[in-house]
C-alpha cells in the first residue's frame, strides 16, 4: 500500500507538471514548482537545472538549489567542459543518466581528478532532458551530501520519468517564448512604422498648407503668420523669423519675427551682407550652429554686424531657394539648453524652406505654381506607396497573430494529452509490476485471500485510472482536430452552433488551468449555421483570452457568459464577463489595432481588431462592445446564419 500511496503522490506530481506547463511563463518559476512537487516523493534538498545552447555550446543554471555550493548566475552563459571533468557534461553530451556514489568521487579524487567544480555528494544522480529528437535540452540533477541518503533504482526510474514530463513542458515554454518574442519585435517594428507614417502624414499635411497658401490671396502678415503656424507643428519654433531678399535693391527684411528675448525686430530692413540671413542667403546652404560656433562665425569675421540676441543655445537657418534664386530665409532659434536641434531638424527645416520659396515664388507666376504641384504629386505617390507597404505589412502581422494563437493552442492540447498519456503509461507499468509479484506469490504457494484481494484492488483502481485518462485524451483530439482545422482555414460549412462552441471551450481548457473562471453556455442545441466555423473559432478564443488576460487577475474568481439566439434569420450572439471592465476612454479605443492596456506583458494590440474584422467581414455581421469600470465587458453580436447565396 506504500508503494501504491507513493504511486499515487507521482501521478499526481506529473499531472501538477502538466498544470503549470500551461499555467507559468517563466521558466525559472515553472522548475521551482517542480522542485517543490518532487520534495514531495523523495529527498531533494540538492536540485539543480542546466540549460544547454547547442549554438554556442554553453549552459546556464537555471535553477540551482544545494546546501554546500554557492547559487550561480542565472543569465550567466557557461562554457560547458568535457565530459570526463563534469558529471554535468557528462550528461549533456551522452544523453544518458549517470549515478555517482561517495566511493566514486573518493575513487577519482584519488587518481589527482575531481569531478566537477562542486562538492563531492553522498549520492548523485543526473538525468538528460531530451526534446522530440532527442537532442539535449539540458539535465536535471539531485544528489545528497548526508552520509545513508540515497536513492534506490526505483528512485532512479521515477526521477527519470519525471524528467521525459519536463523535458515536454520545456519545450512548450520555449516554443511560447519564441512566439511571444516573434510577435512582440514585429509589433514594435510596426510600431516604428506607424510612427514614419505619421511623421510622413504631418510633413504631407504641412506641405499642403504651403502650397495653398499662394492660393487664397492673403497679405502678407497673414502669410507669415500661417508659415510659423506650420512649422511649429513639425518642430519647437519659439523664436522664429521671416527674411525676405529683395534682388532689385539687394536688401533683406524681416516681415515676421518672433523671439522670446526680444519684443520687436532689431532691424526690419538691412543691406545684404549683414547678420546671419545674409550669411545663409550667400551660402544657399541650410546653417546649425550651437553657442559655440555660432559666436565663432562672427569672431572669424564670416559674418558681419550680427543682429538680435547673440545667446543662443541652438541655431538653424535655411535659405528660400527655387533653382538657385534666393527668396529669402527660415530661421528657428532657441534660448533653451534642452532644446538642441539636430540635423535631422536642420533638413526638415530646409525641406520646408525650399517649399515656402516654392509658394512664394507660385504668388508671382503660374509656371511655377505647375511645377510645384508636380513635385507634390510625385511625393504623393512616393507616400502612397509607403502607405500601400504599411497596410500589407499589418496584414501580415494580423496573420502572424492568428498563426501564434492557433500555435498556443497546438501547445496547449499537447501538454494536455500528454499528462493523461503518461499517467495511463504509468498506471500500466505499475500494474505490470503487481501482476508479476502475484504470480511469484501463487507459485510459491503463499497467495492468500487478503492479498488477491488487494491485487484485484489495484487492478480495479489501474484500470479505472487508464479508462478516465483515455477517453479525456481521445475527447481533446476530437475537438482539437475540428478546431484546428477550422482556424486556418475560411471555409463555409454547415456546423450546430452550440456543439461547436463547446469544442472550442474544450480546445481553451489549458488556459484556464489554475484560474478560477468558469464559462456558462446558454444556446439552443438545435442551432445550425451554414457560415464560417473558423471565424468563430477565433472569435470565440480572443474574446476568452482578452477576459483572462485583461478582465481577471490572475487569483481572482469569476463567470464568462456565452448567450446564443436566433431573431428571424439573423443569430444574436451575446459574451459577458464579470471582470474589472474599462472606462469609456479604453472602450473607445478598443477596437483599434495596436492598442493594448497590456503591452510588454503578453498583448499585442490585435485581438480586438481581429474579432471586430472578422464579424464584419468573413461573418458579415455587427459587434459593439459595452463596459464600465468594475461592471465587466459585454460584446453584442449579430450575423446572418447563412452566408450560402
Amino acid at each position: 500500500m506504500d508503494r501504491l500511496a507513493r504511486l499515487e503522490a507521482v501521478q499526481s506530481m506529473l499531472l501538477e507538471i502538466g498544470q503549470l506547463s500551461t499555467t507559468c511563463s517563466d521558466i525559472t518559476e515553472f522548475i521551482g514548482a517542480v522542485h517543490r512537487a518532487l520534495g514531495r516523493i523523495m529527498y531533494a534538498a540538492n536540485f539543480y537545472v542546466a540549460l544547454s545552447d547547442q549554438e554556442d555550446g554553453s549552459v546556464r543554471f537555471v535553477y540551482f538549489v544545494d546546501e554546500e555550493d554557492e547559487t550561480p548566475d542565472a543569465f550567466e552563459r557557461i562554457t560547458l567542459a568535457a565530459p570526463e571533468e563534469s558529471p554535468t557534461a557528462w550528461v549533456l553530451v551522452n544523453r544518458e543518466r549517470l549515478m555517482i556514489t561517495a566511493d566514486d568521487f573518493e575513487a577519482r579524487e584519488r587518481e589527482g581528478m575531481k569531478w566537477g567544480q562542486g562538492s563531492a555528494a553522498e549520492h548523485w544522480m543526473g538525468v538528460p532532458l531530451l526534446d522530440q529528437h532527442h537532442q539535449a535540452l539540458g539535465a536535471m540533477v539531485i544528489q545528497s551530501y548526508t552520509e545513508g541518503i540515497t536513492y534506490s533504482e526505483e528512485d532512479q526510474a521515477l526521477f527519470s520519468q519525471i524528467a521525459n514530463h519536463i523535458s515536454f513542458a520545456l519545450q512548450g515554454l520555449q516554443s511560447m517564448d519564441r512566439l511571444e518574442r516573434a510577435v512582440q519585435e514585429r509589433t514594435a517594428a510596426l510600431a516604428v512604422e506607424v510612427n514614419e507614417r505619421r511623421r510622413a502624414e504631418q510633413v504631407q499635411h504641412a506641405l499642403y498648407q504651403i502650397a495653398s497658401l499662394s492660393a487664397q490671396a492673403l497679405d502678407t502678415e497673414g502669410l507669415t503668420t500661417s508659415l510659423h503656424r506650420i512649422i511649429g507643428e513639425l518642430m519647437v519654433a519659439k523664436n522664429f523669423l521671416i527674411a525676405l531678399y529683395h534682388p532689385d535693391t539687394q536688401e533683406i527684411s524681416i516681415p515676421y519675427f518672433v523671439d522670446e528675448k526680444d519684443a520687436e525686430v532689431p532691424v526690419k530692413r538691412f543691406p545684404l551682407g549683414q547678420g546671419m540671413c545674409s550669411y545663409v542667403l550667400t551660402s544657399k546652404q541650410a546653417q546649425l550652429h550651437d553657442a559655440t560656433s555660432f559666436r565663432h562665425l562672427a569672431a572669424n569675421g564670416l559674418v558681419k554686424q550680427q543682429i538680435g540676441n547673440q545667446e543662443v543655445a541652438s541655431w538653424m537657418g535655411a535659405p528660400m531657394l527655387v533653382h538657385e534664386q534666393p527668396y529669402g530665409v527660415l530661421v528657428v532659434q532657441s534660448y533653451d539648453p534642452e532644446v538642441i536641434y539636430t540635423k535631422a531638424d536642420l533638413d526638415l527645416l530646409a525641406f520646408m524652406a525650399s517649399h515656402v520659396a516654392v509658394a512664394l515664388a507660385r504668388m508671382q507666376a503660374d509656371r511655377k505654381i505647375r511645377k510645384t504641384k508636380e513635385t507634390l504629386e510625385v511625393q504623393n505617390a512616393a507616400l502612397n506607396e509607403a502607405l500601400h507597404q504599411l497596410q500589407e505589412a499589418q496584414s501580415e502581422l494580423v496573420r502572424q497573430e492568428k498563426l501564434a494563437s492557433l500555435g498556443g493552442l497546438v501547445a496547449g492540447v499537447a501538454h494536455e494529452i500528454n499528462t493523461p498519456l503518461g499517467i495511463c503509461v504509468t498506471a500500466t507499468s505499475h500494474l505490470v509490476q503487481e501482476l508479476k509479484l502475484t504470480r511469484e506469490e501463487l507459485a510459491a504457494g503463499q497467495m492468500t485471500e487478503d492479498s488477491l484481494n488487494s491485487f484485484l484492488d489495484i487492478v480495479d483502481q489501474s484500470l479505472r485510472i487508464m479508462t478516465t485518462n483515455t477517453q479525456r485524451a481521445a475527447a481533446l483530439v476530437r475537438s482539437f482536430k475540428q478546431v484546428a482545422v477550422d482556424q486556418s482555414s475560411g471555409d463555409v460549412r454547415n456546423f450546430n452552433l452550440c456543439s461547436y462552441v463547446n469544442e472550442v471551450l474544450l480546445s481553451l481548457q489549458p488556459k484556464f488551468k489554475g484560474r478560477k473562471v468558469k464559462v456558462e453556455v446558454d444556446c439552443p442545441k438545435d442551432l445550425v449555421l451554414d457560415s464560417s466555423p473558423g471565424a468563430v473559432s477565433q472569435i470565440v478564443t480572443n474574446m476568452v483570452m482578452n477576459s483572462l488576460l485583461h478582465g481577471f487577475e490572475r487569483d481572482h474568481s469569476g463567470t464568462i457568459t456565452i448567450r446564443a439566439a436566433l431573431e428571424g434569420e439573423q443569430v444574436v450572439f451575446d459574451y459577458a464577463d464579470d471582470g474589472v471592465g474599462m472606462d469609456k476612454d479604453t472602450l473607445g479605443k478598443m477596437f483599434d489595432p495596436f492598442f493594448t492596456t497590456k503591452r510588454g506583458t503578453g498583448g499585442s494590440g490585435l485581438g480586438a481588431h481581429i474579432l471586430h474584422n472578422l464579424v464584419t467581414g468573413a461573418l458579415n455581421g455587427t459587434v459593439k462592445a459595452e463596459s464600465e469600470p468594475g461592471q465587466g465587458l459585454q460584446y453584442h453580436l449579430r450575423f446572418p446564419r447563412s452566408l450560402k447565396k
